[in-house]
Formats: C-alpha cells, structure tokens, sequence
C-alpha cells in the first residue's frame, strides 16, 4: 500500500523568511531560487537517441517584496552609478509550524549578483510591490526537513 501523507504535512509558504547580508527582510512575499545545468550533446555512433553530459549549472532567482522602503536602493543604487560588482547572500528559511518535530529547511545562497534595479513603479490604488530578480553561484543546505 502507497504511503499516505496528510495535506497538513504540505509546506506553507506563508512562513518563509529570508536574510539579505544578515538583515531580515520582513516585508518578503515571496523567493524563489533554482538551479538549472548546463549540458552538452553526446552523440555516438550506433545510438540513435541524443545523450547529454553535465558542463555546469546556472543559479537564477527572485526575491518578491511589497514596497515599504527603499532597501534595494540603499544596498544597490550608489554601487551600480560607481560601476561596482557587489555580491550578497541570502539566507532562507522556510517553518511550517505543521512540519513533523517542527523542522525547518534552510538554504544560504552565496555570491548573489542582482540583476536590475527597480527605481520606480506605482499605480493608483494598488499595493507596492518590488520583485528582484538575481543570479547566484554558490548554494548550502544548512538544514533540510527529512521524510517521515
């Protein structure tokens, strides 16, 4: 019989958090942060399916804030008029209070590159929003939640 894991067990974003060079960010809505390889096409004589091998990977995210400050000018503004390559890290933290033994996933993102800069976006009678789109190069694990 298939293991049956109840819907409570599903983790809640709602408690995610996350800290930029050590400050937390507490108007966070969101983050999103992967890791796509890069592979290379492997064709041999007498196999006619396309293989592929592993070069590299790429990490690519998104922070998503709602706007009640100006932090990514403060971190990003004089830096990027200076020509300056400035590189962050982002610690996150996702806890469901609902996980088994109340666990908790960590990942430190490292070498953290923003991609642009928001200098300005509002609309009448809608809610400020800022999404930060960024690159990273490194990445740990520094707690994970383990099966049941």
């Amino acid at each position: 019989m298939a293991n049956k894991i109840p819907g409570n067990r599903v983790i809640n974003g709602t408690w995610g958090e996350i800290w930029l060079d050590g400050d937390k960010v507490s108007e966070l809505t969101g983050l999103e942060a992967k890791v796509t390889l890069k592979k290379e096409d492997v064709n041999m004589c007498g196999v006619l399916a396309k293989d592929t091998k592993v070069t590299g990977w790429e990490g690519k995210g998104t922070v998503k804030m709602h706007k009640v400050n100006s932090r990514m000018a403060i971190k990003l503004g004089d830096m990027i008029k200076k020509g300056k390559d400035i590189r962050f890290t982002i610690v996150s933290k996702l806890a469901d209070p609902d996980t088994v033994d109340a666990q908790s996933e960590r990942v430190a993102l490292t070498g953290v590159s923003f991609d642009d800069l928001t200098l300005m976006n509002f609309e009448a009678k809608a809610l400020g929003k800022v999404e930060c789109p960024f690159t990273f190069t490194g990445y740990d694990f520094t707690d994970v939640i383990n099966p049941e």
